[in-house]
C-alpha cells in the first residue's frame, strides 16, 4: 500500500527541532509571498521580494527590524499579515499547530506531543494539553488588557476615532507582548517618550512576555511564597530585576544631558524614558529615544543587554537570563574552589552547565562571524554593525538606523540571523543532524592546562 504524503513527511522529520525550523521557514515564506503582492502595499504596487522576505522573517521571528516603514508602506492587509506572523511566531508555530489539531480531533499524537514539547519547553508530555491551553489563554488575556489600556489612551489622550484607537491598541499590544517591536509610526514610540499611559503598559507587556511561560505560571500560583519557587523562577526573576535596574540606571545617568535623547526632557520624563529604554533591550525592539543619537557607551550597554535577552520558553530572544545566570554561578563556584555548582540551595546538573556554555559560545561565535561578514559587505562602522548583528541574532529589533541602507546581501544576512536567533542555535544545528549519537564507551581521563 502506498503511503500518504503526510505520512511520508512525518517519517522525513524524525527530530522535533527539524519540524520547528521547517515550520518557521514555511511561515516566513508564506508571509513573504503575501507581503510581496500589490494588495499588501499602500501604493498598490508589488513590494520588492527582499523587502517582503525581510519583513516576514522579522515578524515571524518577533524581531522588529524593518527595511521599509511599517505604517506608510504597508496597507491594512499588509499590516494584518505582519500581525498574524507576530502572533504565530510569539506563540510558536508548533504550539498553534498542536492547538488546531486538538480542536479538530480532540487528541494529540505522540509525535505531535514531542514537537510541541520542544517548542513550549513543557516539563512532561502528559502536561501538554494543559500547558498549551494555559499559554494561549494567558497570551490572549495579556494582549487584551494591554490593548484596552492603549486604546483608551489613544482615544482619550490623542483624539483617535474609536476604531482607529482600538486598532492601534491591538497592534502594539500584540507587538509588545510578543517582544516584536513593530510600531505604526516612523519614529516608533519617540513621540510618546514622556507619556506613561503609553510607555508603561507596553513595558509591562514586554517584561511579562519575556519572563517565559513556566516562570509566569509558577509566579501566578505561588507569588506570595518565594521560598517555594523553583530554581528556574528564582534565577529568572532575580536576574531580570538586576538587569532592569542596571539598564535603567546606566541609560538614565549616561543620557541625562544628551541633547539628542534625554536632555530636552524634564526630570519625570527622563526617568520614564530611561526606564523604558532599559526594558526594551530585553528583546522588545521599541524605542522612545533616538537610538542613533545615543552615546557609544549606551550602545555598548544595549549590546550586552540584548545579547543576554529574556527568560526561557517565552517570547524573548538572546542567550536567555538563565544561561547568563548559570555561567555566573559556574564562575562563582570556580573562584571559591567548590567542586559543585549550587544555585538556590540546589546543585546544578553538569548537563545544564554544558548546555549554558554551549549556548553562550554559539552565540558569541554567531555574532563574531556575522559582524565580520557584515563589515565586509557594508561601509558602516564597527559599533553600528555590531549593534545591528546582536539586535538581529537576539531578535530585538533596535537599530542605529542602518537597516534600510544595507546591501541586499547584508539584509539577507540579517534575515538569516533573525531566523537563527528565533529558532535558537542549538535547535537549528540539531535539526540538521540525522540522528542523535551516543558514545558507548568512556575514554581515559586526562587533565589539560587551561588559562
Amino acid at each position: 500500500m502506498r503511503r500518504s504524503v503526510s505520512q511520508a513527511l512525518l517519517d522525513r522529520f524524525q527530530h522535533p527541532a527539524q519540524v520547528i525550523v521547517t515550520a518557521f521557514a514555511t511561515a516566513a515564506a508564506v508571509g513573504a509571498g503575501l507581503l510581496a503582492t500589490p494588495l499588501a502595499a499602500e501604493s498598490g504596487t508589488a513590494t520588492r521580494l527582499i523587502d517582503a522576505l525581510f519583513t516576514a522573517v522579522s515578524a515571524v521571528c518577533v524581531t522588529g527590524l524593518v527595511t521599509v516603514d511599517t505604517a506608510s508602506h504597508w496597507s491594512a492587509f499588509g499590516e494584518a499579515v505582519i500581525l498574524v506572523l507576530i502572533q504565530a511566531g510569539g506563540l510558536g508555530i508548533m504550539t498553534l499547530a498542536t492547538l488546531f489539531a486538538m480542536m479538530i480531533s480532540g487528541r494529540i499524537g505522540l509525535r505531535a506531543r514531542m514537537w510541541a514539547q520542544a517548542e513550549t519547553k513543557a516539563p512532561q508530555m502528559s502536561d501538554l494539553r494543559r500547558v498549551i491551553g494555559n499559554v494561549v489563554l494567558f497570551t490572549l488575556a495579556c494582549e487584551a488588557l494591554t490593548a484596552v489600556a492603549l486604546a483608551a489612551r489613544f482615544a482619550v489622550g490623542y483624539g483617535e476615532p474609536p476604531g482607529r484607537a482600538a486598532y492601534l491598541g491591538l497592534f502594539h499590544a500584540i507587538s509588545a507582548f510578543n517582544n516584536a517591536g513593530f510600531g505604526l509610526w516612523p519614529d516608533n514610540l519617540v513621540r510618546f517618550a514622556t507619556d506613561g499611559w503609553i510607555c508603561l503598559p507596553i513595558a509591562a507587556a514586554v517584561i511579562v512576555g519575556g519572563l517565559g511561560y513556566p516562570v509566569v505560571f509558577e509566579l501566578r500560583r505561588s507569588w506570595r511564597h518565594p521560598k517555594r519557587w523553583s530554581v528556574l523562577t528564582r534565577i529568572t526573576v532575580a536576574t531580570t530585576l538586576v538587569l532592569l535596574l542596571l539598564g535603567f540606571l546606566v541609560f538614565t545617568i549616561t543620557e541625562w544631558s544628551n541633547p539628542k535623547t534625554l536632555g530636552p526632557m524634564d526630570a519625570p520624563g527622563k526617568l520614564l524614558a530611561g526606564f523604558f529604554t532599559g526594558v526594551m533591550p530585553r528583546t522588545a525592539g521599541f524605542n522612545s529615544l533616538d537610538v542613533a543619537g545615543m552615546y557609544p557607551t549606551s550602545w555598548l550597554t544595549t549590546d550586552v543587554l540584548m545579547f543576554i535577552g529574556g527568560g526561557s520558553a517565552g517570547t524573548a530572544g538572546g542567550i536567555k537570563v538563565t544561561t547568563f545566570a548559570v555561567l555566573a554561578y559556574v564562575l562563582w563556584a570556580e573562584l571559591r574552589g567548590e567542586t559543585h555548582v549550587n544555585a538556590g540551595h540546589r546543585r546544578l546538573a553538569a548537563t545544564v552547565q554544558r548546555q549554558a556554555l554551549a549556548i553562550a559560545l554559539l552565540g558569541v561565535a554567531l555574532v563574531i562571524i556575522s559582524t565580520y561578514a557584515l563589515l565586509a559587505l557594508t561601509p558602516h562602522s564597527l559599533d553600528q554593525v555590531l549593534f545591528e548583528v546582536i539586535s538581529a541574532a537576539a531578535t530585538v529589533g533596535l537599530s542605529t538606523g542602518i537597516t534600510a541602507d544595507l546591501t541586499a546581501a547584508g539584509q539577507i544576512l540579517i534575515a538569516l540571523l533573525m531566523f537563527a536567533g528565533r529558532v535558537g542555535p542549538a535547535t537549528l544545528f540539531s535539526a540538521l543532524a540525522l540522528r542523535a549519537r551516543r558514545r558507548r564507551y568512556e575514554l581515559p581521563e586526562e587533565k589539560v592546562i587551561v588559562g
